[in-house]
């Protein structure tokens, strides 16, 4: 079956009971007529409750507009994305999104970045910053809750957003390479923090990501995209054995090795876009 009639998903259909976040044959194309750029091709797949998932592919392939597709931040040209089986029309409040840049502001302590969506929704102010703390200790930065975003470290900042992204408690959350620009023992130990968190709560996560040794450490399944228009290529189910909140660990388990070569193969990576 070529890979634009493959029905890969999650679940094996679409929507199913479970699948908090659904794309179904969606697909975009910018501009019309003579100027169409199309981006995404045809993907259909599920996110299921309580699963990470990463999404990898070639560099320029389409990755952040399918994430934006999939936070309803931008419509598809055509199919649909379901959120708990009804077609999305907007970012839904169970959605939550963490971009590379910290995007913190600078003139609010790490606290007050924190609570800056509760404070959207017109949550009382003790209560907003008691979840605001709590949430800072659990992320490791508690001591730090007044410090302003000019005195934390890179990997700190990446903390604090982390912090305001789980706060809100979001059923789904959005990675858009996070973690990138964080040196590697850094990384890790964030990415670890990340996953005991979000397994623990039982929340979803969709993960964009270069780096295939983080996908594979991280989640339960990756998808290989192609390049553009984009389509799935491939979908693993990643099964290592041990804690799945170690990334060290998952580095070291048995197998590990042989999917990261796997998924480098299948990238069809080419010498112009490294």
């Amino acid at each position: 079956m070529p890979e634009s009639e493959t029905p890969y998903s999650a679940t094996g259909t679409p929507g199913k009971s479970g699948a908090p976040l659904t794309a179904r044959n969606i697909g975009k194309t910018y501009g019309d007529d003579d100027d169409a750029s199309p981006v995404i091709g045809d993907i259909s797949f599920s996110l299921k409750a309580g699963e990470i998932v990463s999404l990898v592919g070639p560099s320029g392939c389409g990755k952040t507009t399918l994430l934006n597709l999939m936070s309803g931040l931008v419509r598809p040209t055509r199919g649909d994305v379901l959120w708990h089986g009804k077609p999305l029309t907007d970012v839904p409040k169970g959605i939550g999104y963490m971009l590379q840049k910290d995007m913190l502001m600078s003139w609010r302590t790490a606290l007050a970045n924190v609570t800056l969506g509760l404070e959207l929704t017109g949550m009382p102010r003790a209560e907003r910053e008691k979840k605001a703390h709590a949430m800072l200790y659990k992320v490791g930065l508690g001591p730090f809750h007044d410090y302003y975003p000019t005195a934390l470290s890179g990997g700190m900042r990446q903390r604090v957003a982390l912090a305001r992204t789980l706060v809100t408690g979001p059923d789904v959350i959005l990675l858009d390479e996070p973690f990138a620009a964080l040196d590697f023992q850094t990384k890790v130990v964030l990415e670890s923090d990340m996953a005991k968190l979000v397994r623990s709560d039982g929340r979803s996560v969709l993960l964009i990501t270069h780096d295939v040794e983080e996908a594979v450490s991280l989640s339960d399944r990756v998808i290989v995209l192609t390049h553009r228009p984009s389509r799935i290529k491939a979908i693993h189910d990643i099964r290592l054995q041990g804690d799945r909140s170690d990334m060290m660990a998952m580095r070291d388990a048995p197998g590990f090795a042989a999917l990261v070569r796997k998924i480098w193969s299948e990238l069809d990576v080419r010498m112009a876009e490294t």
